[in-house]
C-alpha cells in the first residue's frame, strides 16, 4: 500500500509567499509558516502603492521570522544603493536581488560585494546550476544566504526540476554553509514532498496553495466523492437541465420538470 504522506514527516521550511497584509498576519499565526517572501509583481497584484510604507508593516507584522524584499532598479549601482537601504529595514531581512537585470548583465558582482558586507541576500530568478555555481563563488563564508531556484518555471519549460535542486543543494553544501537552496514557484502541493525529497531547505508557498494542504494525506475515495458531490452541487445551483426526447427534462437535483 501506498504511504500517506503528511504535512508532519516535511523537514523542509515553509515560507508564505504573497505580499496582503491581512494574507501576511493570518499566515504569521500557523507555526509550521517559518518565513515570508514577496516580490514586486505580488505587491503590484495586491495593490501596494508605497514599497517603504508596505515593508514596514510586513516586518512590524513578522518580527521574529525572515522576510524577503526585492530591488527594482535596473542598474547594478543603484541595485545597490537598494540593497544597502532595505537591509537596514530590520535583523530579519532578506534583500533579494535578481541573478541578472533585463540587459542579461550578471548581477553575481553585486551579489558578492552585498554578501561581504553583511547584507544576506536572496539570489532570485534563478534556472541554471551555472547561475548557482557563479553565485556561490562569490558568497562571504560568515554571511547567510539564500539561492532562490525557479523551479516551477523549470517544469513548465517540460524539464524536470528535480535533478537542478538535487544537484544545488549538493553544491551548496560543499561550497557555503550558510547558504541555502530555494524551491521558487511551487505549482502543486506535491512540489512541497518534491523539495523535500531533493533536500531542498526552502519552498515558498502561495496562500492559494497553502489551502491546498489540508487535503494533504486524503483518504482517495473520500476525496472522490467530495469532488462528485462539488461537481452536483454546481450543477444544482445552476438549475442546469437536459430536455430528452422520451421524458420530460431532468434537472441537476433529479427531479422532473
Amino acid at each position: 500500500m501506498e504511504p500517506v504522506p503528511s504535512i508532519s514527516d516535511l523537514r523542509i521550511k515553509i515560507f508564505a509567499d504573497g505580499a496582503d497584509l491581512n494574507g501576511i498576519r493570518e499566515m504569521y499565526a500557523k507555526p509550521f509558516i517559518k518565513g515570508f517572501t514577496t516580490n514586486p509583481t505580488l505587491m503590484r497584484k495586491a495593490g501596494v502603492k508605497d514599497y517603504r510604507a508596505f515593508a514596514r508593516e510586513a516586518i512590524a507584522a513578522v518580527p521574529d521570522r525572515p522576510i524577503s524584499f526585492e530591488v527594482f532598479a535596473d542598474d547594478h549601482a543603484t541595485m545597490e544603493a537598494q540593497a544597502m537601504e532595505i537591509a537596514s529595514w530590520g535583523a530579519n531581512v532578506n534583500v533579494k536581488i535578481p541573478i541578472t537585470n533585463t540587459k542579461r548583465q550578471s548581477s553575481v558582482p553585486l551579489v558578492g560585494r552585498l554578501s561581504k558586507r553583511g547584507v544576506a541576500v536572496n539570489v532570485t530568478a534563478m534556472f541554471t546550476l551555472d547561475q548557482v555555481r557563479a553565485t556561490l563563488d562569490v558568497l562571504s563564508a560568515d554571511t547567510p544566504a539564500i539561492l532562490s531556484i525557479f523551479a516551477g518555471r523549470v517544469a513548465d519549460s517540460g524539464r524536470d526540476p528535480m535533478p537542478i535542486m538535487t544537484e544545488a543543494v549538493r553544491l551548496a553544501a560543499k561550497a557555503h554553509p550558510k547558504a541555502e537552496v530555494l524551491w521558487a514557484s511551487p505549482r502543486e502541493v506535491l512540489n512541497l514532498f518534491h523539495a523535500d525529497a531533493c533536500g531542498c531547505h526552502i519552498i515558498t508557498v502561495t496562500n492559494d496553495l497553502l489551502n491546498k494542504l489540508g487535503s494533504v494525506g486524503k483518504d482517495l475515495e473520500r476525496f472522490s466523492l467530495e469532488t462528485v458531490e462539488m461537481f452536483w452541487r454546481d450543477a444544482d445551483a445552476a438549475g442546469y437541465n437536459i430536455p430528452t426526447r422520451d421524458a420530460a427534462p431532468v434537472l441537476a437535483n433529479g427531479a422532473r420538470s
